[in-house]
């Protein structure tokens, strides 16, 4: 797709940060909007953002991307009010523990597995017929650059944005040739307000530096040229060609050193000393 004008983008996780940019960009260039978010406040701050622009449209769903049955209610609702959509942003998800795999309780595994996968698996079952049906569209799904390598204290976050790549693949396989284009987005250090628990401060502070409404920028031109993969943030194309190039045992150590000193190393006693014959 090349022309977004009074075409139906539906974006989820537009309360806040890649979201809120993904719907304003967007709104520049005259599409009809369609929202989602869990939080209805910050989905009401995006909407009043919006207002200056003159005959905007907009529908907003206040929901977690999580119940599937609240997505097929959405998608019967934008169809309704704005037609059927011609691009699908699956950019909602949350941050994870923050700690190390034995530290981490199964209940967030699974939290975080809900929204960040199956967040992205109900939209896309759910909105791909109206994308076929028009004749042209747009599916972009949102990994992380933790979907290219495993990092410390991120295993579940790690787990999620991998089962994203994963899936985003395959389906572009499943698609080849037909009308809908399929994305996967790799955000390096975007600065938005993902990571909101304390100990995961200082990782903020160093890495997440890119503003949001570059990497929407990127990405809209990445649709519009049709590239499949889309890499862009801070630090994001070093990680993709060292995941590429690196024998993992060299990039597990360079990841390990690099992070080391932001992630909340309390839990990591529990790991025995390795013993010189090992």
């Amino acid at each position: 797709m090349k022309n977004f004008h009074d075409k139906t983008i539906v974006i989820t996780g537009a309360g806040s940060g890649m979201g809120r940019a993904y719907a304003l960009e967007f709104a520049k260039l005259g599409a009809r909007l369609a929202l989602n978010d869990y939080d209805a406040a910050a989905l009401d701050e995006t909407r009043a953002l919006l207002s200056g622009v003159p005959g905007l449209r907009v529908h907003l769903g206040v929901f977690d991307v999580s119940d599937r049955a609240a997505m097929e209610r959405f998608a019967g609702e934008v169809q309704a009010t704005l037609g059927n959509a011609h691009v699908l942003i699956n950019n909602a998800g949350i941050e994870g523990s923050g700690r190390p795999m034995w530290a981490t309780p199964l209940a967030t595994y699974e939290r975080v597995m809900r929204i960040n996968f199956h967040g992205v698996l109900h939209g896309s079952q759910v909105f791909l017929p109206q994308l076929l049906a028009n004749g042209e569209g747009a599916l972009v799904n949102v990994s992380s650059v933790f979907g290219l390598i495993g990092t410390p204290s991120n295993s579940d976050y790690c787990a999620s944005k991998f089962a994203v790549r994963g899936f985003t693949e395959a389906l572009m396989v499943e698609l080849q040739g037909s009308p809908v284009s399929v994305h996967l987005v790799h955000p390096g250090g975007i600065n938005t307000n993902i990571t909101r628990a304390e100990h995961t401060q200082a990782f903020k502070k160093k890495y997440l530096a890119t503003p949001p409404e570059e990497i929407v920028r990127h990405v809209i031109q990445g649709i519009r040229r049709g590239r499949p993969r889309i890499v862009y943030g801070k630090d994001s194309f070093k990680i993709w060609l060292g995941s590429k190039l690196l024998p993992l045992r060299w990039l597990n150590a360079l990841v390990w050193n690099d992070m080391k000193d932001v992630i909340d190393r309390s839990d990591y006693p529990a790991i025995p000393p390795r013993s010189p014959s090992a």
